[in-house]
């Protein structure tokens, strides 16, 4: 079945067997097609759904009966028919009713207007439904005819439309026209790619409109999205994009590429040499005639070299017709015309004769000696300055000089600035390193850009040799990694390994390492081998995400160190269940409103909300009712009076998303209340139930007014037998 054909009907079947048994299992198969004149189906069904398509060949060959287009809104009665009838028979002297052309345009259009499929089909389909799935000789089957009739599809692409840039219109102008398979459509044309500038528009009847001139140059196409809907803002027909292409007309003119092109070409090249190729450019359409240039030279300077260049009208590649020589002529001005088929410009041309490179660069001294850089020489230190000079004529490609480090240098650590002029600057590239190599000898030549005369090779004198040693500096440990993070579950166990921190010394000296910004106390580290370990439960609920430093250092010199940031990001686990954020609450008898019950929980997604409510152990009550809110509430509402105030012990079960959860108890007291909505309490209940806190209050206090009463009658014991004694011993005395 051709899966991209859109059903367009839909044949339904039904059976008294068990719908559960293969004897209901229904297939549809298409029978024949009426008609069929070139015996291939236009028409297929799908045999489990019964939904009638058209096929590959279908979708190419089903025309349908043609007829008269109407606008939205557009009348359709005789006296339009005849108005459009005229419009393409202008001349008319038979009257309408004797004009058997006219009758018959008005038999086909009455006759597509109000067609009956049952009695004036296109197309006859006999369908065949079997059961058993359509798959055995004793399935039972049932038969059905299918009318179609093709109705003409008026939404139709006009696209792409060609419009010439710069048009001389009246705008706005039409360039096209949609017709909607909804006679009263609404329009609407959106741009696709939403750009500052649309000059496009659509009427009501479906005419698209250009509002100003088009600029190729600015943007060479558009793409206009055309909707249509009904009344009730639906769509009647899919979105149509219309490709809007911008033609080229020429009007711009050649651009030269620069202000003066400037040549060289040394003397004594033979004739037919190239001297070089004029660059220039032209805006309008790559491709075409408009930007097809043509080259040509119209005057040279001075005039009697007239015969001594020629140009390739087609690429603008300038040659030599002959050998120039310096002495007859240094410079050459040449004017050269680019044209286009409507436009033209002239491009400057400067020709310089340069001196035949005859001479090589040499240096002024063969030994430059032995550099010594510490290895923590900063990149762009200058190592040394070295010359050479070059005797062909000055500011020549001949005499210009350029050094390049070709031996000794395969890491690229140094390399040479040169300006040209014979002085070279070999200057540090890359971080040196005295393990990794502590010495280097560079080979540099001097070269000059134009190839030497035919005959002559560069030899020793242009090619020196640099040695540079590298004197080693006592650096700080070095990290294997710059970047160190690390992600562990919150219920990691105690003394499991988090990471180990790599660092070694470049000059393989024994180094430690140290743990410093660790707040919660959570991680410890291994002074000798880096490993970090946890040595605390960690907890991502009081600090998701943390960082240390970890420091690496030289035992015997502990200044020389370096840090790395430890990154640790704490991934949840589901150790906290959802709780309560309150549990008392109280109800008024008179107005009973139900009770906002809030949770919530420290764990994060997955969890943590949505939360489910429920009475313990999944039971109903008789006298209250627990509803879900949202994630994090619930409502309890009272379903039962009780006959006095009282006060329930509710245990409701709260589970988080994971199903984690606990029981938990929620107080709920319910009463008659006063007047501004809270509980009333009798004096005599507000006297003598003071509840366990004040009860324990009251029974410390005795306690310790008993204790201090025990204590003073004590003392004032103690002061009595003294004074008794002292008395006792004055009587002794004055008796003797």
């Amino acid at each position: 079945m051709n899966s991209s054909s859109v059903p367009f009907a839909r044949v339904f079947a039904s059976d008294q067997d068990d719908p559960q048994t293969p004897n209901a299992h229904l297939s549809y198969s298409l029978v024949s097609q009426i008609p069929n004149k070139n015996h291939q189906l236009l028409f297929q069904i799908d045999p489990n759904t019964g939904e009638v398509s058209t096929t590959a060949a279908g979708q190419e060959m089903l025309k349908a009966r043609e007829g008269i287009q109407y606008g939205r809104g557009e009348d359709r009665s005789i006296e339009a028919l005849r108005t459009k009838f005229d419009d393409y028979c202008p001349v008319q002297k038979i009257p309408y009713e004797d004009n058997p052309f006219f009758t018959c345009v008005e038999r086909a259009e009455m006759r597509r207007r109000n067609v009956n499929p049952l009695e004036d089909p296109d197309y006859t389909l006999s369908v065949r439904v079997q059961d058993l799935g359509g798959a055995s000789e004793t399935a039972l089957s049932g038969n059905a005819r299918v009318h179609i009739v093709v109705q003409q599809n008026l939404w139709v692409n006009p696209g792409p439309i060609t419009i010439k840039e710069h048009l001389k219109e009246s705008y706005p102008h039409v360039i096209a026209k949609v017709q909607s398979n909804e006679p009263n459509a609404h329009y609407s044309l959106v741009q696709k790619e939403r750009e500052l500038k649309f000059p496009f528009q659509i009427t009501e009847d479906g005419q698209i409109l250009l509002t100003e001139e088009l600029d190729r140059e600015d943007r060479d196409m558009y793409i206009l999205v055309v909707l249509a809907v009904d009344e009730n803002n639906k769509e009647v027909d899919p979105p149509m994009e219309i490709q809007v292409l911008v033609e080229d007309v020429n009007d711009n003119a050649p651009v030269c590429a620069s202000e003066e092109s400037v040549f060289e070409v040394q003397e004594d090249e033979p004739a037919g040499s190239l001297i070089g190729q004029l660059m220039a450019h032209d805006d309008d359409e790559e491709g075409t005639l408009n930007a097809a240039l043509t080259y040509a030279i119209e005057s040279l300077n001075p005039p009697s070299a007239a015969s001594a260049f020629s140009i390739d009208a087609a690429s603008g590649r300038i040659q030599a017709l002959r050998s120039l020589q310096r002495k007859d002529q240094q410079m050459y001005n040449l004017n050269i015309r680019v044209s286009d088929p409507a436009f033209s410009t002239v491009c400057k041309v400067l020709v310089k004769v340069i001196d035949i490179n005859n001479e090589m660069p040499l240096f002024e001294k063969k030994d430059y000696g032995s550099q010594t850089l510490a290895e923590d020489t900063p990149v762009g230190h200058t190592v040394l300055t070295i010359r050479a000079t070059d005797a062909d004529d000055p500011d020549s490609g001949s005499s210009l000089i350029e050094f390049h480090i070709t031996g000794g240098n395969d890491d690229g650590l140094f390399a040479v600035d040169t300006e040209g002029k014979g002085v070279g600057h070999v200057f540090v590239a890359k971080p040196l390193d005295f393990e990794s190599s502590p010495a280097y000898k560079l080979q540099i030549d001097a070269r000059n850009p134009e190839p030497l005369m035919k005959g002559l090779e560069y030899g020793s004198d242009s090619t020196v040799f640099i040695s540079v040693s590298l004197s080693d500096v006592d650096e700080a440990p070095e990290f294997s990694l710059d970047i160190l993070d690390v992600t562990v579950p919150e219920n990691t166990t105690k003394g499991s390994v988090l990471l180990t921190v790599e660092a070694k010394d470049p000059e393989g000296k024994e180094i430690s390492f140290k743990l410093e910004g660790d707040t919660q106390g959570w991680l410890e580290i291994n002074a000798a081998t880096g490993e970090i370990k946890t040595k605390d439960k960690l907890d991502r609920e009081a600090l998701e995400a943390f960082e240390v430093t970890v420091t690496a250092f030289e035992k015997e010199n502990p200044e020389k160190s370096s840090e790395r940031v430890v990154s640790v990001r704490l991934l949840d686990v589901n150790d906290n269940i959802p709780k309560l954020t309150e549990t008392q609450a109280f109800i008024c008898v008179k107005k009973s409103q139900p009770v906002i019950i809030k949770a919530q929980d420290a764990d994060s997604a997955p969890f943590s909300e949505p939360f489910t409510f429920g009475f313990a152990h999944g039971k109903k009550s008789q006298n209250w009712e627990l509803k879900n809110i949202d994630g994090t509430s619930a409502t309890l509402t009272l379903k039962k009076k009780p006959t006095e105030d009282k006060t329930f012990a509710i245990p409701i079960n709260i589970k988080d998303s994971a199903g984690m959860g606990v029981t938990q108890l929620f107080e709920v007291r319910v009463c008659n209340c006063t007047e501004l909505g809270y509980c009333f309490m009798p004096p005599a209940e507000r006297s003598f139930n003071w509840g366990m806190g004040p009860t324990i209050g009251i029974l410390a206090g005795t306690l310790g007014f008993c204790i201090i009463v025990f204590a003073i009658v004590i003392k004032r014991v103690s002061k009595s037998d003294k004074k008794k004694n002292q008395n006792g011993e004055e009587d002794r005395n004055s008796i003797m």
